[in-house]
């Protein structure tokens, strides 16, 4: 698996400076926590699943989440198990030398329970598994399904991950958030190689308040839910060693919806180049996710929870590294720079100083391993055109 594995050769060598490593769920977790990408988010109801992940590889998705959770009926959980554990079974059973090149595949549960049943259920075919998404996580709900992940993976021999969801209402409220919180460190640091990512549940948080954003705004406009964010980050986004990868919330919208607000993309970028793709992105209620993940960036969260398709190239375009923020990194933790002072940026337009950017940078180097670095004359218009099919 490559981000942008999906696009011809020569036009991955006009678009990158560095190209976008290739990895395996077997890769160090590391890579894999920052890899993640846009996560596809898919109802395990679906009776033609496997399919729908072959498909999906080839446009680019590099993770997936097989829900048995939300997205799917009280009443149809049964039947979405048997079909899950079928699904997986036929995607196991094709060529094992293709195995890498599937996405990273995760299932979201309802109850501990569920971890060692499917793992048992799915035998052999467990290989294609790279771990389990934990809903409504809290120090109290948390700890069963950690231990159930422990057992399934000496049960099986098969290294699994948990991505827990943090998105209840203990978190939400004032009143027990600072509580919740620190439980939620203590028991993620007490399995923390176990832990690849923590994932943000805005949809539940919105929903303890009867809200629901519209198109034309971001999560951070909900001030509500931006207050959790920071405290998310605050806590367990720490960049001292102690932090985990937080990933970004859903973005909920992908068919034209009628506008309050003026669309937030600039003419600027796409002038002579790509006003179409603009028009569309602004049609598709795109340019909010856009700015989202700008958003997210700032804010201090890497990857993004997605519900289509359409969503993924976006996300996976505005992860790459530009070659500006490269040159930055690279000049920031220069060997001979270990003593710290300030420079002037190679472009000329910032200061860069050493000590208080060196963990920017560190993560920046850890993103551009991931995602790649851009040439020069490439930003995410580019990234954003060739990624389309039929882009060039």
């Amino acid at each position: 698996m490559r981000h942008f594995g999906h696009i011809a050769p020569e036009i991955r060598k006009r678009l990158f400076h560095r190209e976008p490593c290739a990895f395996t769920s077997d890769s160090p977790a590391a890579l894999l926590s920052v890899a993640l990408g846009a996560t596809l988010y898919s109802p395990a109801t679906r009776p033609h699943l496997a399919d729908d992940v072959a498909k999906q590889t080839q446009r680019g998705v590099a993770s997936m989440v097989l829900c048995l959770e939300d997205s799917i009926d009280d009443a149809d959980v049964v039947a979405a198990e048997e079909n899950l554990v079928a699904q997986l079974s036929a995607l196991a059973a094709g060529d094992p030398a293709q195995d890498g090149e599937l996405p990273l595949l995760f299932v979201r549960v309802r109850h501990a329970e569920q971890i060692s049943d499917l793992v048992r259920r799915l035998g052999p075919a467990v290989r294609i598994l790279s771990g389990f998404v934990l809903p409504k996580f809290t120090e109290e709900r948390g700890v069963p399904f950690l231990e159930a992940l422990t057992a399934a993976e000496a049960a099986s021999g098969r290294r699994l991950f948990a991505m827990p969801v943090l998105e209840s209402p203990e978190l939400l409220h004032l009143e027990s958030r600072a509580d919740t919180l620190a439980g939620i460190a203590r028991t993620v640091d007490k399995y923390r190689e176990r832990v690849l990512a923590l994932r943000l549940g805005v949809t539940d948080f919105c929903s303890a308040y009867g809200l629901r954003r519209q198109p034309d705004m971001t999560a951070y406009d909900v001030q509500i839910v931006a207050s959790v964010i920071a405290d998310v980050v605050n806590v367990l986004g720490r960049a001292d060693g102690t932090g985990f990868t937080v990933t970004g919330p859903v973005w909920e919208y992908f068919r034209a919806q009628e506008r309050m607000f003026k669309p937030q993309l600039r003419n600027s970028p796409f002038l002579g180049r790509a006003e179409e793709l603009r028009t569309a992105l602004i049609e598709h209620d795109m340019d909010g996710l856009l700015r989202e993940i700008g958003l997210d960036r700032a804010n201090g969260l890497l990857g993004k929870t997605c519900i289509h398709p359409s969503h993924v190239l976006p996300v996976h375009a505005l992860s790459v590294v530009s070659h500006e923020e490269f040159s930055d990194a690279q000049d920031i933790l220069r060997p001979e720079r270990g003593g710290g002072g300030v420079l002037r940026s190679a472009y000329t337009n910032k200061m860069n100083e050493v000590k208080p950017h060196r963990a920017w940078a560190e993560r920046t180097l850890q993103r551009a391993k991931a995602f790649g670095v851009a040439n020069e004359d490439v930003g995410f218009v580019e990234l954003l055109t060739a990624g389309l099919p039929g882009g060039n």
